[in-house]
């Protein structure tokens, strides 16, 4: 397949639009290490917003306070979910896994 041509309108509007989701991204990951939202509330937000829904689960575990990568790598193994995995395609069952590995940690 090839690559289609755009325009440079085109790619400006791809630009921008690729800045504002990484922009959002970054935020949430900012509210996550600063504890003003938590695990259960990026999941709720994941629910409703197609951008939070994107995000690498890893990467959203690393952003939580105290865990770095070799925490998430662990904790995602624990629970059965693929380092590819985005929030959006987290089964129940992995949520609640989750879910019960974090709410364990604060404790």
């Amino acid at each position: 397949m090839a690559v289609p041509v755009l325009t440079h309108d085109q790619r400006v509007a791809a630009s921008a639009k690729a800045v504002h989701i990484r922009t959002k991204r970054a935020e949430v990951k900012r509210q996550l290490k600063d504890s003003v939202i938590s695990w259960r509330e990026l999941l709720a937000v994941a629910d409703v917003d197609d951008i939070v829904a994107g995000m690498k689960v890893v990467s959203a575990l690393e952003s939580l306070p105290g865990i770095g990568r070799i925490k998430a790598a662990a904790i995602m193994e624990k629970c059965g979910v693929a380092t590819s995995r985005r929030l959006r395609g987290l089964g129940p069952h992995q949520v609640a896994a989750l879910c019960s590995v974090l709410d364990s940690r604060v404790r």
